[in-house]
């Protein structure tokens, strides 16, 4: 075999090394997620049963110097649900004791919250320092049902938006259509219009051509009855009564008689 061969052989070898090397590393480090479906619940925006949201840690970011009046950092803004007044209790986290310390909510911030220490003593001593960034371990039951009644509120607030939407997306089609609309709307009543001219020219086209039969019946219906009055006239039985017919045509001549018939004479 001559060198350039060879040669090639192993530049062959090392790019299927290579190439079987890069599909073990991805094959190793690339997770393995499901074909279909999701890989968690979404519990970012309703609450979870399985989850107590009483419980949350927060952050010391500033503090009074009696350390009496601390802010709090927090990532879970659940805290906006806050409210002056509130009660919480909490204890410094990687402590022995677990006691917790009671203290009122101030004011309420984005991802910040203010409170008031009653007794700083139940989780960390007089004398003690606490620094900032100190992790505080937080437990207030009024937060888990503002949380609850936040989520069924929201739950109606979607409704109530999927509702708007509907009647959104029924107008933005409505004013997108417009003019097709008018051109269908015009078109319908033009076609209306035109039905109505023609049924209008149809009957008044028949109103004139009856007039002009009944023109032709009429004549024909005059010239009937004059004919039937000529017959009626020719066809009349006249009375006989000689007396009252004599005296009637004396009377007509001119002859002088009286002017109503003499009685007879009796012989």
């Amino acid at each position: 075999m001559s060198f350039i061969g060879h040669r090639y052989i192993v530049k062959y070898a090392a790019f299927l090394s290579l190439l079987f090397s890069a599909f073990a590393y991805g094959q190793i480090t690339a997770p393995n997620f499901p074909d279909e479906g999701i890989i968690s619940r979404d519990t970012n925006h309703f609450i979870d049963e399985n989850l107590d949201y009483s419980k949350f840690i927060g952050r010391v970011s500033d503090k009074s110097d009696e350390t009496k009046v601390l802010k709090i950092n927090v990532e879970n803004n659940n805290t906006k649900f806050f409210r002056a007044g509130d009660i919480v209790f909490f204890h410094v986290i990687n402590r022995d004791s677990t006691d917790r310390c009671k203290a009122f909510v101030r004011s309420v911030e984005d991802h910040y919250f203010v409170i008031m220490v009653q007794d700083k003593s139940a989780c960390f001593g007089d004398d003690e320092y606490l620094r900032r960034g100190t992790l505080l371990q937080f437990k207030s039951k009024i937060l888990a049902r503002r949380v609850y009644e936040a989520s069924k509120y929201r739950e109606m607030l979607l409704v109530r938006k999927d509702d708007f939407l509907k009647q959104l997306n029924g107008i933005n089609n409505f004013l997108w259509a417009f003019d097709q609309e008018r051109v269908k709307t015009a078109i319908r009543y033009d076609e209306k219009i035109n039905k109505l001219e023609k049924e209008k020219r149809r009957a008044v086209d028949n109103l004139i051509l009856k007039k002009k039969e009944s023109l032709v019946l009429q004549n024909e219906l005059m010239r009937k009855l004059n004919s039937i009055d000529e017959s009626l006239k020719y066809y009349k039985v006249e009375r006989k009564e000689l007396m009252s017919d004599r005296w009637n045509m004396d009377h007509d001549k001119g002859i002088p008689v009286a002017q109503r018939p003499q009685k007879l004479k009796k012989p």
